[in-house]
């Protein structure tokens, strides 16, 4: 059974703009991170990420990501590796999309 996904002490809000190639925001509470966001009426995902995890382990171990395939156990795959399940929230200008 899955687990819920859900915001504890041990996860961070992360921005990452439209069009980034890397988070231009990280926040321990929601608040701070939407109240940013409007500020500057940026566009982007805010998403929850675990803390001292890697997120394909996370994955993995929540049972939102099961192995299929040889390749997907290599480098090249886990640091690419997000996944959908993760709590987000979409922005555009500052509000929520």
């Amino acid at each position: 059974m899955k687990k819920p996904v859900s915001h504890n002490k041990e996860s961070i809000y992360v921005f990452t703009g439209s069009g980034a190639s890397f988070p231009s925001g990280v926040f321990n509470t929601i608040k701070d991170a939407t109240e940013w966001i409007e500020r500057y009426s940026l566009s982007g995902i805010l998403s929850l990420y675990p803390v001292n995890v890697g997120l394909y382990d996370w994955a993995i171990e929540n049972e939102y990501f099961e192995v299929k395939n040889e390749y997907q156990k290599e480098a090249k795959f886990i640091e690419k590796f997000t996944c959908a399940s993760i709590e987000h929230i979409h922005f555009e200008d500052g509000v929520i999309d």
